[in-house]
C-alpha cells in the first residue's frame, strides 16, 4: 500500500508527473546531463507557476462567491471537484488509487497500439475521474476486482477518447499540432466549438476588440480582466452590504477596497498563469518528441485546460461570464422541471467557462464565445443535477462534480447499472 500511496501521488501531482515525462523524453533524446536538469526543472517551475496563479484565482473566486450568495440570496449545492473527491476519499480511496495507477498505464497501452495518440498528464482531472468511476461503478452494483479492473479501463479509455475527440478543435486553438487538450469538460468544449462552426465568423475573434481613443487601456487583456472583475467585485459587494463584507470577508478592511484588491488579484493570476502555460509549452513539446520518436510513436502531451488561455485572453475573460449567466438561467429554471438547484460554482465555471470561450472562438469568432460559452453553463448546471442520484450516499452531501464529462460519464455509467440491475 506504500508504494501504491507513492505511485498515487506522483500520477495526481501534474507538476512532478510531466517533470518525470520531460526528464524521461530528453534521456530518450541523449540530451547532456545539463540540458536533462534544466529542461526536466523549468517543466516543473512551469507548472507550479500555473498551480500558484490557479490558486490565486480560485483564493479570489471564493471570496467573491458568498457575496454573491449573500447579496442575491443564492441557495442550492454547489458543484466543487475537490470537495466532492474529498469526501469520497473516506470510503472510497484504495478503490480511486488502483484506478488512477492502473488506468494510466492503459492510456499508455492504448497510445502505444491504437491510432488514439495521446498521453493524459492532466494528474488531478485522472485523480478525479478515477474517483468518480469508483463511486458510480459502485452504486450500479460492482465491488472488489472487477470494480478496479473495468474502472481502469473506462479511465484509460476516457484518458485517449476525450483529447481525440476535441482535439480538431484544439488545433484550431494553438495553430500546431503539438499539444493536446486533457481536461475532463470536453462534451462542452465541443458543443462550445460546434455552436461556433454554425453561428460565428472565426475571423471576428474577440482578441480583435476594438475599443474608443479614451477606452485604449482595455486593448490590454490583463487591464481588461481586471476592470471587468472590479465591476463584478463591487457589484457583489453592494448587493451583499459593506457590514457582511467587512465582519465575514475582509477583516475589517473597508468593503470597497476589498473589493478591488480582491478583482485585481484575480487579474495578477490570470497572469501568472498564462506565464506559466508558456513555460510548459516552451519545455514539455520539445521534450516530448522524445517519447514521440521512441516509445510511444507520434504520441501528444494531452494538458490541463489553462494552456488554451495563452491563445485568447479575451475570450477566457468573455467565456467565464457567459458561462456564468448560462449557470444563473439554469439555476432559475430547475424548480420548474423540479430538480435540485445546482448553484453556478465560480471555480468551475472560470476554468471550463474560459476554455469554452476559448474554443468557441477560435471556431466562431466572439459570436462562438458567447453562445458557446453560454451553453456550456447551461451544461454543466443541468449536468450536476442530473449526476446527483448516480453518486448515490455522495449524492446528499451538498456538493457534485462540477464539469461535463464527470457528469455525462457518471449518468451513463448509471443507467447501465439500473438495465442490468
Amino acid at each position: 500500500m506504500a508504494f501504491l500511496k507513492f505511485l498515487q501521488d506522483i500520477l495526481s501531482v501534474p507538476a512532478i508527473l510531466v517533470g518525470i515525462v520531460a526528464f524521461i523524453g530528453l534521456i530518450v533524446q541523449k540530451k547532456t546531463f545539463s540540458e536533462v536538469i534544466t529542461g526536466s526543472i523549468k517543466t516543473v517551475l512551469g507548472f507550479l507557476i500555473l498551480v500558484a496563479g490557479a490558486v490565486t484565482l480560485i483564493g479570489s473566486l471564493n471570496a467573491l462567491g458568498p457575496m454573491l450568495e449573500v447579496g442575491f440570496g443564492i441557495k442550492g449545492v454547489v458543484p466543487n471537484n475537490e470537495a466532492i473527491v474529498a469526501i469520497a476519499q473516506k470510503t472510497l480511496g484504495k478503490e480511486t488509487a488502483l484506478i488512477m495507477v492502473f488506468g494510466f498505464l492503459v492510456n499508455i497501452l492504448l497510445a502505444r497500439f491504437t491510432p488514439l495518440k495521446f498521453i493524459w498528464l492532466t494528474g488531478h482531472h485522472s485523480f478525479y475521474m478515477a474517483c468518480l468511476i469508483s463511486a458510480t461503478l459502485g452504486t450500479a452494483g460492482l465491488s472488489g476486482v472487477w470494480l478496479v479492473i473495468v474502472g481502469s479501463i473506462i479511465l484509460g479509455l476516457m484518458q485517449v477518447l476525450m483529447p481525440a475527440w476535441i482535439h480538431p478543435y484544439m488545433r484550431k486553438v494553438t495553430g500546431t499540432d503539438d499539444i493536446a487538450l486533457g481536461h475532463f469538460g470536453t462534451l462542452g468544449y465541443f458543443v462550445s466549438g460546434t455552436i461556433g462552426k454554425w453561428f460565428g465568423n472565426p475571423e471576428d475573434s474577440t482578441e480583435n476588440l476594438s475599443f474608443p481613443k479614451g477606452l485604449g487601456f482595455l486593448r490590454e487583456s490583463l487591464v481588461a480582466t481586471g476592470v471587468t472583475m472590479i465591476i463584478v467585485f463591487l457589484i457583489a459587494a453592494f448587493a451583499a452590504g459593506g457590514t457582511y463584507v467587512e465582519t465575514k470577508l475582509s477583516g475589517g478592511q473597508n468593503f470597497i477596497v476589498y473589493s478591488i484588491v480582491e478583482a485585481l488579484t484575480f487579474a495578477a493570476g490570470v497572469g501568472v498563469v498564462i506565464y506559466g502555460v508558456r513555460m510548459i509549452v516552451a519545455e514539455i513539446v520539445p521534450a516530448f518528441k522524445g517519447i514521440s520518436d521512441k516509445i510511444v510513436p507520434e504520441a501528444k502531451p494531452a494538458l490541463d485546460c489553462p494552456v488554451t488561455f495563452p491563445y485568447a485572453p479575451n475570450a477566457v475573460i468573455i467565456g467565464f461570464i457567459f458561462s456564468f449567466l448560462g449557470g444563473i438561467v439554469s439555476m432559475l429554471l430547475m424548480p420548474m422541471f423540479k430538480l435540485p438547484v445546482i448553484i453556478p460554482g465560480l471555480v468551475p465555471h472560470f476554468f471550463v467557462g474560459g476554455t469554452a470561450g476559448v474554443i468557441g472562438n477560435a471556431m466562431g469568432g466572439k459570436r462562438g464565445a458567447i453562445l458557446g460559452s453560454f451553453v456550456n453553463g447551461i451544461i454543466i448546471s443541468f449536468g450536476a443535477a442530473f449526476l446527483l442520484p448516480a453518486l448515490g450516499a455522495l449524492g446528499f452531501e451538498n456538493t457534485t462534480f462540477g464539469d461535463s464529462d464527470f457528469q455525462w460519464l457518471g449518468i451513463l455509467i448509471s443507467l447501465i447499472g439500473r438495465l442490468f440491475k
